[in-house]
């Protein structure tokens, strides 16, 4: 479930967490910046995948959890997205961005989504790092 409070401005960059649209590009893990803000719907521009630079809606939909021990149904009709500072390593997967921070507050998991996080931008002085000290991490990226 998104966040229950959302406080967006125009020209934020947002991802969907939802499939709205297969066909027209709107799938989870699409990028958007918001143009305009409306009670029902979000009026944004696609930045990621084959829609890139097109101008869409994004509905107030309903949703509910799927892991819930409530005896009670609960719905909340919302908005699909959050914001899209930062993203996790699984979800960069397949894009290229102009700037890539990568984080690492505890040991990667594998070396293969170090390759990923590395991998995203075009050029290696684009590409920082921020870890915090552990013996594990010292040892997998040297002194960066």
């Amino acid at each position: 479930m998104p966040v229950h409070c959302l406080k967006l401005k125009i020209g934020a960059v947002i991802m969907l967490l939802r499939n709205l649209n297969l066909k027209g590009g709107l799938c989870n893990g699409t990028r958007l910046m918001v143009r305009a803000l409306h009670n029902n719907y979000i009026d944004g521009e696609v930045l990621t995948g084959v829609s890139a630079g097109n101008r869409v809606f994004v509905p107030r939909v309903q949703l509910a959890p799927s892991d819930s021990n409530l005896p009670f149904t609960l719905k909340r009709r919302q908005f699909p997205v959050r914001l899209a500072y930062s993203m996790t390593i699984n979800k960069s997967q397949g894009q290229t961005f102009d700037k890539v921070g990568v984080y690492l507050k505890k040991p990667c998991f594998l070396h293969g989504q170090l390759y990923v996080a590395c991998s995203r931008t075009k050029s290696f002085n684009s590409l920082f790092f921020k870890v915090d000290k552990h013996a594990l991490q010292v040892v997998l990226l040297g002194n960066v």
